[in-house]
């Protein structure tokens, strides 16, 4: 018989593994900070910052947790499998509005997740166990890891087209026309509001069209809410795509974060929240979903949830906490119109009202690879090869920066 072969002799199980590559937006960082100039700008990663470039911690958050430390009843108990139960009647109560039919009748099963990622994760697995439909369909383009996070679930990916680089626009006539061949039953994927990456979002009048072709074609629409409130900000209006969705009866999933809104990023807390035509639907819906997370991650942690429900139950936290997203996003519009003021200024080729035309942290630039490899290589600035820059990540004493170093290289390769 042949022996069993082992490492006794030093070698490693794993010695034949091929090193992975860094996902494209970390390795952007990676080499930001290997970076040794003064002048070097990172617009890839999408964190909000100050103007001294840090990452912003807003001063509600940081109120709340001199609260929760000095709080000496609180302990480090296990929360139940589908989370802070509390934290997720307010998570629902903020993306469906408190009026919300579906809540009142309680046809809403939320659980807390691991922020966004870990939201859209769980609902595929849901998906991927359950649902009769496996293919999904994703706006062209979308964030990075929503094609890892829904094919990992072993849910197969399409397109649907979204993005109009000649407009640097909404590609509506074709979205319309992909919704409206997609296969019956398929899951759609959207994102809620400001679109990532590309800062483009339809109109109400658009996503009532949108809405009416998913269910006419008995689409199931997972929704992605990374930005409430910094979009417009207005919690309400940013929500306002997934409420129409919810108003008409129908079914939906949406995935919450609170890592952009509450600048809890490191704290990766978000919600799964999955509308349903009944009640009794809803919770034979969250019995399968402690049967996913159980052996997944078992339950989730307690601090992000705590300083989110501290915020949402206390109506003077509250006020506070949608004053600075207000400030957040009018700082958001600010620095996108200093930005085309100052391309107009130099007379740079092109037309850069997309900039100010678009919402959120995301602005698809329309600037070409050999473009973004000038910026980087000649300026320091790093960015995605898609072209898309975090505005939340630029300060108005970067602007004239970045204006000069993107004149240069549209001059240099027009």
């Amino acid at each position: 018989m042949e022996p069993t072969r082992t490492h006794s002799h030093g070698g490693s199980l794993f010695q034949e593994l091929a090193p992975a590559p860094d996902p494209p937006v970390y390795a952007t960082t990676v080499a930001y900070n290997k970076d040794p100039s003064p002048d070097k700008l990172h617009l890839g990663i999408g964190v909000y910052r100050t103007e001294e470039g840090n990452c912003h911690t807003l001063n509600v958050v940081k109120q709340v947790e001199r609260m929760l430390a000095n709080d000496l009843s609180a302990d480090k108990e296990y929360l139940p499998i589908t989370g802070m139960p509390e934290f997720n009647k307010l998570s629902a109560e903020l993306i469906f509005g408190c009026g919300s039919p579906a809540i009142k009748e309680s046809r809403v099963a939320t659980v807390q997740c691991v922020s966004g990622c870990g939201s859209l994760r769980l609902g595929a697995e849901l998906l991927a166990k359950l649902y009769n439909q496996h293919v999904v369909y994703l706006p062209e383009p979308t964030y990075g890891n929503h094609p890892n996070l829904l094919s990992a679930a072993g849910l197969t990916l399409k397109t649907y087209r979204y993005y109009d680089p000649k407009t640097h626009g909404l590609d509506f006539q074709g979205l319309m026309e992909d919704l409206g061949s997609a296969l019956t039953g398929a899951i759609v994927l959207f994102h809620a509001s400001g679109h990532n990456p590309t800062g483009v979002d339809p109109t109400c009048e658009q996503w009532e069209q949108i809405r009416r072709s998913v269910r006419l074609r008995g689409l199931l629409p997972f929704f992605d809410c990374a930005y409430q409130g910094l979009v417009s900000g207005n919690l309400d209006a940013d929500a306002q795509s997934i409420r129409m969705f919810v108003c008409d009866g129908g079914e939906c999933l949406v995935a919450q974060s609170y890592s952009k809104n509450l600048g809890l990023y490191g704290e990766r807390i978000g919600s799964l929240s999955i509308v349903c035509k009944t009640a009794d639907v809803a919770k034979r819906v969250e019995s399968q979903l402690r049967l996913i997370i159980r052996p997944f991650y078992s339950n989730p942690p307690i601090h992000g949830a705590a300083i989110v429900t501290a915020i949402l139950k206390d109506r003077g936290l509250y006020k506070e906490w949608t004053a600075e997203l207000k400030a957040m996003s009018d700082r958001l519009v600010g620095v996108r119109r200093q930005l085309f003021d100052a391309l107009c200024s130099r007379g740079t080729l092109g037309d850069w009202s997309h900039i100010t035309k678009q919402v959120g942290m995301s602005t698809f630039t329309g600037l070409n690879e050999d473009q973004i490899d000038f910026l980087t290589k000649e300026h320091h600035i790093y960015m995605s090869y898609d072209g898309r820059i975090n505005i939340g990540g630029l300060s108005s004493k970067a602007v004239p920066y970045l204006a000069d170093a993107i004149h240069d290289a549209v001059n240099r390769f027009p």
